[in-house]
């Protein structure tokens, strides 16, 4: 997406990420003056139905949370095509990136983020959404170590049971419960799960679950019990491992039932109550899911038909033990029935996997081929062009591939393999849009069938009129291709004067970024300053506080680099007594120095003689004076010259 300003409020800054769904780029709120993250769903899904409803459930889901721990949706909106959430905007980094960085993690820091990630969870399961896709790369950590979950794409209401789509599912595998690599309902026990998975990774810097493809991943996940996490990392104590073994139990009686419940675990396995807990055992329930040994059947021979004859006492005897048996038989029977039932859907589903695993093939390098002839070898190894995109290049006749997908790299049979051929020379010339109204631009520019993400508008303040096209990019009559060729309009958006602000007496660094704000240019002088402390600002020009000024005007501030190399800071005792011996006076003194005049050094209340230590600061040129007044009648005045201070081997003045 052209950078750009949308609902007049949110300025589109860069782009910081993105998924298959959707591009998040870091923008700023220019009402509220903040910085935010705006998330914008991709192009090829703003016709697509579902992709827009889903991404509406995001918005509704995460709106409809309210923790430190969720990352805040702030507004919600679409622009033309352009669907768009604007959230909180977290400096820092993900807990994936972490891992990868700084795993095996300390037991308490992988329980603290797990334990915000909990709560997190919690609140949003009381409010009935299900995450549904509790991944590392979908939990931020903020630079003051606050832990945010985001990415609600997939998160429904916990009533609901769909979340397939057509052929996939949705989530991450290495983090799916046993009932999503079913596809079955989920509710905040599969969230739970999920989590103990990210525990788990935190803590070892391993996966409980790999595999050579997301199906053989999701098989285990239904049929294999996870290694011990102590195995790997011996320093896990035993009351954390047993948190991570009861998530990620198969069957969701097992785990755990609330967040809640989870939390308060998580919350006391590192007090010292703890130290000498034992390793939680599970009942070894019978799982109809684990792989078994099918025992072998033997089949008797056919039976010889005899003459019938009349039962013996031995026979009958027989007759009646079975007959007595057959009572018992039936449910054993019955058992055996729906056992060998669960075996024919195993042997499906294991021949259905069978399918799946697809040969796989070297894809030829096809650039430099007429199209048929890439197709005919693409199809030759069973491989698919799709798409075929088209591109001018006057270095390549018409017709012939530009480039290509996979070069050389093994891919399973079937796999589309992208093309790209030549159009020739089929440029075209810039026409001439300067001083023209953007709207009219705009309107023959669609006239034209421009593509709307080849149109980038940049407004900046000008004399002009508000909306004329300043410049254009290509200039007039420069050679473009319609095809990839980003069209940028420089546009006026008038003078747009703004009031100076005052930033006297503020911190450079904010002084720096008001008047930034403001569109304005900043230069910024040092000098030396009695009157202000070092690194402030204590003069502005040309413009003062409240003064009318333009966009793009340049502001000088002054800023204090402190004191001049010959200032001093002698100390004078002054002695002073009250009225009357005993009795209670208040005493007030004042001076005036390098700094400035009539400065209150402050007021004290004293019943007989007291010294009072008052520092001033002198220079070459300027002496201090120092006048105190007892019950508000004056009582002396003192000075100090620089020779005084050097006299007293007085010390420079900090700040």
């Amino acid at each position: 997406m052209a950078l750009k300003t949308l609902s007049n409020r949110y300025e589109v800054l860069e782009r910081v990420g993105g998924g298959g769904m959707a591009i998040v780029y870091r923008g700023r709120d220019i009402l509220l003056n903040r910085m935010v993250a705006v998330k914008v769903l991709r192009q090829q899904f703003v016709h697509d139905e579902e992709f827009i409803k889903r991404f509406r459930r995001e918005a509704q889901a995460a709106a409809s949370l309210s923790h430190p721990n969720v990352v805040s949706v702030y507004d919600v909106g679409q622009e033309g095509d352009i669907h768009f959430i604007v959230m909180e905007y977290i400096e820092g980094i993900n807990l994936n990136d972490k891992i990868k960085s700084s795993a095996p993690l300390s037991v308490e820091e992988a329980v603290h983020i797990t334990s915000q990630i909990c709560d997190a969870l919690d609140h949003a399961h009381h409010h009935q959404v299900i995450h549904r896709d509790i991944k590392p790369h979908n939990i931020l950590i903020g630079h003051n170590g606050r832990i945010k979950v985001t990415d609600f794409g997939i998160a429904r209401a916990a009533t609901s049971t769909d979340v397939t789509q057509t052929g996939a599912v949705l989530g991450s595998v290495h983090y799916f419960s046993p009932e999503h690599a079913k596809g079955v309902a989920q509710g905040a026990a599969s969230d739970l799960y999920s989590l103990g998975v990210v525990l788990y990774q935190m803590l070892t810097n391993a996966l409980p679950f790999a595999g050579e493809s997301p199906i053989s991943v999701a098989l285990k996940h239904v049929q294999e019990e996870c290694p011990e996490p102590t195995a790997i990392n011996a320093k896990i104590p035993q009351s954390v491992e047993n948190i991570v073994l009861k998530a990620l139990r198969k069957s969701t009686d097992e785990r755990y039932t609330s967040a809640a419940i989870m939390l308060a675990d998580l919350r006391a396995c590192l007090s010292p109550d703890m130290l000498g807990v034992e390793k939680i055992i599970f009942e070894d329930a019978e799982d109809m899911d684990k792989t078994r040994v099918i025992p072998i059947i033997k089949v008797d021979s056919p039976a010889i038909p005899v003459k019938a004859s009349v039962p013996s006492s031995a026979q009958q005897q027989v007759a009646a033990k079975k007959e007595s048996t057959s009572r018992w038989s039936k449910p054993v029977v019955w058992l055996g029935v729906t056992f060998a039932m669960v075996l024919i859907v195993f042997a499906i589903f294991y021949f259905a996997l069978g399918k799946l695993n697809v040969k796989e093939v070297m894809v030829p390098d096809v650039t430099n081929k007429t199209l048929a002839e890439a197709k005919a070898a693409l199809e030759a190894l069973d491989l698919r062009a799709y798409p075929i995109d088209e591109k001018i290049d006057s270095n390549f006749p018409v017709g012939i591939v530009i480039s290509q997908d996979n070069k050389n790299v093994r891919v399973k049979v079937n796999t589309p393999i992208r093309l790209v051929v030549s159009k020739g020379k089929d440029s075209k010339r810039m026409g001439d849009y300067v001083d023209q109204l953007w709207d009219d631009v705009h309107t023959q520019l669609q006239d034209a069938d421009w593509p709307e993400d080849q149109i980038e508008i940049v407004e900046v303040f000008s004399e002009s009129p508000e909306g004329t096209v300043l410049k254009q990019t290509p200039a007039k009559g420069d050679l473009y291709d319609p095809n990839s060729t980003v069209f940028q309009f420089r546009v006026s958006k008038g003078l747009g004067a703004v009031q100076m602000k005052n930033v006297i007496g503020l911190k450079e660094n904010v002084a720096v970024s008001m008047l930034e704000s403001e569109e304005l240019k900043v230069n910024v002088k040092y000098e030396t300053n009695y009157g202000t402390q070092k690194g402030y600002v204590f003069d502005q020009s040309p413009f003062k506080g409240g003064d009318q000024v333009e966009p793009g005007t340049t502001i000088t501030i002054y800023v204090s680099s402190g004191y001049p190399e010959d200032a001093l800071m002698p100390t004078k005792q002054v002695e002073i007594s009250p009225k009357s011996k005993g009795t209670a006076s208040e005493v007030r003194i004042i001076y005036s120095d390098a700094r400035g005049q009539n400065q209150d050094w402050g007021t004290r209340t004293i019943t007989d003689k007291t010294i009072f230590p008052v520092s001033v600061v002198v220079s070459k040129n300027i002496n201090a004076e120092i006048t105190y007044y007892v019950d508000g009648e004056f009582g002396d005045t003192f000075t100090l010259t620089y020779k005084d201070a050097l006299t007293q081997n007085a010390p420079k003045p900090t700040q």
